[in-house]
This record gives C-alpha cells, sequence and structure tokens, in this order.
C-alpha cells in the first residue's frame, strides 16, 4: 500500500489527537527534545557569529597585510602543541632602517606600545584604567585598517619633532566629551603629559580582543620620549598595494629583515611575519573543538529525548491496544498502523525540533549581540535540526509503530 497524500494527512490527524490526549507527557517530550536542539543550533549560530566576528575584524586589516615581529603567532587549545617562540626585540633602529629600505610598492607603518591600563583625563572627565597608548606614524590607519571619523592625520612636522597631539578612540572619545562638544583641538592628559586632540577614530567594536575603540594613538617619536623603557619592542605593518603583490612582499620583506638583522644565510629567521588572514584562519580552526562539543552537548539530550520519546509511545500502545484492535477490524493494514504510530513520534519530535530552533537562533544571536557581530540564521543548522527530529523520531517510535502493528487484532479488542 503507498502513502498517498490523503493517508499522511490521516495518520498526522491521528497523531494530533492523540498528542492532544496525552498533552503532560508529549510537552514533557517536547521540552526534552526542544532543549537538545537549542544546545546544538545555539551554539553552533553562536559560533558561526564567533567566525563571523573574526573574518570581519581581520578583513578589516586587509587580507594584503602582514606584519614582522618578534613573537610567533600561535594559536592552540588546552596544552596541545609547542609554545610559541619569542626573539629578541625589534628596535627602533631595525624597524626605521627597514621601512627606509623597503622599496616595494607597499605602506609600512612601525609602531610601538606605550602603555596599557591608563586613565585619560579631559578637563570635565576621564576614563576608566583600560585604555592603551601606542605610538605610530602617518601610515597607522592605512596598514591598520582604521579610518578618521574626524580630524586628521599627524603631519610630518608633529612625527619628526615628537610633538604632543594625540588620536583617540571612539569610546575614549564619547567618555571625555559630549555630544556637542568637538574633541578637536580638546587637550587631554596621560599621566603628567598633557596632548591636544587632533584625531578621533571611527567606531569600530572592541569584539574578538580589537580595542581600538579603546585606544590612543600618540606620535612614534613622542611614545619614545614619554613612555621610555629598556628595550622597548617595535613591530612593522606592511600592506601590499594590490593581493597579488602579497606573496612578493613578504618575500621581499623577509629578505630585507634579514639582512638588517645580520642574518648569515644559513640562519634560521629570528623574528616571524604574520599575515592577517592567517591569524583569522587559525583561530577559526580552533573553534572546531567547540563545534565537536557542542554537538555531543546536543547528540546526547537528543539520545536522552529519543528514549523518553519512545517510552511514551510504548505506553501510548498500550492504553490504544483497544483502538488498534477496532482500527484493523475496520480493514487497516499492519503497514498503516505502523506509520500511524510513526508519524506521532516524528510529530512530536518536528514540534520540539521547531521550538529548540527558535531558541537556538535566538540563543546563538544574543551571544552575537554581544560581541558585535550581525544577526545571523544558520539555515545549515536549521535544515538540519529538521532533519536530525525527523530522524530521531523515527528511530525512537519504529519499535513501538512495529509492537502496535504486530497486535492481533481479536486479542487486542478483547484488551480491557
Amino acid at each position: 500500500m503507498k502513502l498517498t497524500g490523503s493517508v499522511l494527512i490521516e495518520n498526522v490527524n491521528v497523531a494530533l489527537k492523540s498528542i492532544k490526549s496525552h498533552l503532560l507527557r508529549t510537552i514533557l517530550t517536547v521540552l526534552i527534545i526542544s532543549v537538545g536542539i537549542m544546545a546544538l543550533v545555539g551554539i553552533l549560530t553562536a559560533i558561526d557569529s564567533i567566525e563571523a566576528s573574526i573574518t570581519d575584524n581581520f578583513a578589516r586589516l586587509g587580507a594584503n597585510s602582514f606584519s614582522i615581529r618578534n613573537r610567533q603567532m600561535l594559536i592552540q587549545t588546552g596544552n596541545q602543541g609547542n609554545q610559541p617562540q619569542t626573539f629578541r626585540h625589534i628596535s627602533y633602529t631595525e624597524s626605521a632602517a627597514f621601512k627606509e629600505a623597503f622599496d616595494f610598492p607597499a605602506f609600512v607603518s612601525v609602531s610601538v606600545s606605550g602603555a596599557g591600563g591608563v586613565v585619560v583625563r579631559s578637563s570635565t572627565a576621564e576614563t576608566n584604567p583600560n585604555i592603551s597608548v601606542m605610538g605610530s606614524d602617518e601610515n597607522f590607519l592605512i596598514a591598520s585598517g582604521n579610518d578618521l571619523a574626524q580630524g586628521r592625520n599627524f603631519s610630518p612636522r608633529e612625527l619628526e619633532n615628537g610633538e604632543n597631539v594625540i588620536i583617540l578612540g571612539h569610546r575614549v572619545a564619547q567618555t571625555l566629551f559630549p555630544e556637542h562638544v568637538s574633541p578637536l583641538g580638546q587637550m587631554v592628559s596621560i599621566g603628567t603629559a598633557t596632548y591636544m586632540v587632533i584625531g578621533v577614530l571611527a567606531e569600530r567594536g572592541a569584539g574578538m580582543g580589537f580595542g581600538d575603540d579603546l585606544r590612543c594613538i600618540i606620535p612614534l617619536r613622542t611614545a619614545r620620549n614619554n613612555f621610555a623603557r629598556p628595550q622597548m619592542n617595535f613591530s612593522i605593518s606592511v600592506s601590499s598595494r594590490t593581493m597579488q603583490d602579497m606573496e612578493s612582499a613578504m618575500g621581499e620583506a623577509t629578505g630585507l629583515f634579514r639582512v638588517v638583522r645580520g642574518l648569515k644565510p644559513e640562519e634560521d629567521n629570528n623574528f616571524d611575519i604574520a599575515r592577517s588572514d592567517n591569524i583569522a584562519q587559525a583561530l577559526i580552526e580552533n573553534l572546531r573543538y567547540v563545534t565537536i562539543a557542542a554537538t555531543m552537548i546536543g547528540l546526547i539530550t537528543l539520545l536522552g529525548a529519543g528514549i523518553g520519546l519512545m517510552n511514551i509511545m510504548l505506553v501510548s500502545v498500550t492504553e490504544r491496544t483497544q483502538e488498534i484492535g477496532i482500527r484493523k477490524a475496520l480493514g487497516a493494514s499492519n503497514k498503516v498502523i505502523k506509520q500511524q504510530f510513526l508519524a506521532e513520534a516524528v510529530v512530536i519530535c518536528q514540534i520540539g525540533g521547531f521550538l529548540g530552533i527558535i531558541l537556538g537562533v535566538a540563543t546563538g544571536n544574543l551571544v552575537s549581540m554581544l560581541i558585535g557581530s550581525t544577526f545571523i540564521v544558520p539555515w545549515l543548522w536549521v535544515f538540519g535540526g529538521v532533519a536530525l527530529c525527523v530522524l530521531v523520531g523515527l528511530v525512537a517510535g519504529y519499535y513501538p509503530a512495529a509492537r502496535a502493528a504486530q497486535l492481533d487484532p481479536i486479542e487486542s479488542l478483547r484488551y480491557e
């Protein structure tokens, strides 16, 4: 007997009537299934949001940018893998020599960390002690992928003389100055030094560890003067003009910096070159462990829900023994009886799955909102959740359905 449209509709109607007659047990089973699907879809949605945030943040740096530093970039999970190797610091002399000698068509920016966890004060307000100060040059905006919301970049005179001028991060400017007051030309203080505001960075968000909104930029020479310390470690950022020039620029930069460092041909590099998109891929790659854990949590919960569903279906078969006998007496075949009980199990699972998908997408996008990412509907996981619920319903409902189909109609009619 083929499962025609009318038979399928009738089976679904019978399933819905049975669900209504055993509402409490059905609700409990639906909740268990929805929790499993919510855990699965919710965590995977959150992971998709985190991946989107990582990709977006590193895309702002440009896929054609890389940095030269004295410490390897190594993303690892737990205790697996080797520790990142740290080389001797990169001096100002080395970074300046590289920038002057690098004649490849690219933008080169030299920067140094001035201080972290500082308080920035204006005449009327002050920030929390969570602001970082960085010294950089005229190419900082290009190499870092930042834009100016107000003001201008450093002038050659300010960079050469090490003048006390500053570019504020978006949130720093918001904290120090009311909306109706322009920060430009205002004076702010960090420690004992006073700086004139010449620019404000465009809002960028601080998700995934990017704190440009809580950062202040001062000229490189100013940072060397005001935050001097032994063995200041400088970073070099290079942004090639086109994506096609990326590999050539990295090769040129590696060879030149080896010369600047005075390395012999047989010696290994004592510095690290890291592409921005490689760092993003390394972070995303390590999210697979979270994905595996989330999948296991969801599947274990669904296994428990499947066992509960099977138990409910077995009880339902026992309670509806006479009904099964009447249906068989009226001509229903074993196959139709089996299909009716399978349809009931699948319907229960789909109700739970639908609720779980809604809660999962909402929970995952709550995480997305917290990290400043965009709203995401993970259609792959949504359709996967629907298919998984069908599978759970078929597996959990098959044995009770087969048992119902095998009942003897005469004995079923006599059942009290």
